[in-house]
């Protein structure tokens, strides 16, 4: 039996790790951060994949930094590392430990949306397709040898959630079917185009601020490209006002962009860059919980006036 590690984090890579269970692997053991505080209390809460692991009884290691503490991992003699949103860069030292090598599933076409949020970018960008990739890992950020590709469409509605739900799916699947080929030793990789390669980096809080003179559709992309976390946001009265979900309308108009035009118990109708209005659905002002517009509008939001503008 071929031993496997296992390196994951989040809820992303949770569907890969069961279906390397499902499949009959053996997990010799699972690697994933630390555990963080989480939340207004900072609660230690450890991570998806721990959790997980220690579900199916798995031995877990969680190194603060995987380039200097990685005894655990060489000492069980891996034939294959399996990685899916780890968040560390593994070092050489590392990646030549398991004979089979080093795989990552990456959730984007490569070479294009390397880095951490691949999900978030390719709606944020518009792209109206996105997908998993399966690699072998490289010293450099996800830019190993592709082994096998999946793509799938991205619906006008899907935020990062469903988007998220779909591509684990998609990674678990494609790994299924990858794996064996890798062990037969079948794989004609493919090495990726440099001059193809686009990135996209952690998301910064400043790029979580909307602006509202771009058009209606990338104000809609930008909202739901940052839903459910870590969640888009503007400005009321010099007070965030974060905005969870939106609607685009049919509904032009002459307002300045951020320009509040109308609102109604579907929500508060935002002029956008384009002469376009976008209608606001879910929003959580400053000191309160999320709420839908309508909510808002009954209670703390009762004092908003039409021709105010957000972001000012």
């Amino acid at each position: 039996m071929k031993k496997i590690i296992f390196m994951g984090t989040p809820d992303f890579a949770v569907p890969v790790l069961e279906r390397l269970i499902t499949e009959g692997y053996q997990i010799d053991l699972v690697v994933t951060q630390p555990d963080r505080p989480r939340g207004r209390k900072k609660i230690l809460t450890p991570p998806p994949v721990k959790v997980a692991a220690e579900k199916h009884d798995i031995d877990v290691f969680q190194p603060e930094k995987i380039k200097d503490n990685y005894d655990e991992i060489k000492i069980r003699n891996p034939d294959l590392i399996v990685t899916a949103a780890f968040g560390q860069l593994l070092p050489k030292g590392l990646l030549d430990i398991p004979s089979y090598g080093c795989i990552n599933v990456h959730a984007s076409l490569l070479p294009k949306l390397r880095g951490g949020a691949p999900i978030h970018y390719a709606i944020l960008e518009g792209h109206e397709k996105t997908g998993i990739s399966i690699m072998y890992m490289a010293e450099k950020l996800d830019a190993g040898d592709v082994i096998s590709q999946q793509e799938i469409k991205i619906a006008d509605n899907d935020d990062v959630g469903s988007l998220h739900k779909k591509l684990a799916v998609v990674g678990s699947d494609l790994l299924a079917e990858t794996i064996p080929r890798i062990f037969s030793e079948e794989i004609n990789a493919t090495p990726q185009d440099e001059q193809l390669a686009t990135f996209a980096p952690n998301i910064t809080r400043e790029q979580e601020k909307i602006n509202w003179n771009q058009s209606l559709q990338k104000v809609y992309n930008h909202i739901r490209g940052l839903y459910p976390w870590p969640v888009a946001f503007t400005t009321w009265r010099g007070k965030v006002f974060k905005v969870y979900e939106a609607s685009k309308t049919n509904q032009s108009t002459t307002a300045k962009a951020g320009t509040i035009v109308a609102t109604n118990e579907d929500g508060l109708i935002v002029a956008t860059g384009d002469s376009q209005a976008i209608i606001l659905t879910m929003v959580q002002p400053a000191g309160k919980k999320k709420m839908s517009a309508s909510d808002f509008l009954r209670g703390v939001g009762s004092k908003m006036e039409v021709g105010e503008i957000l972001g000012e």
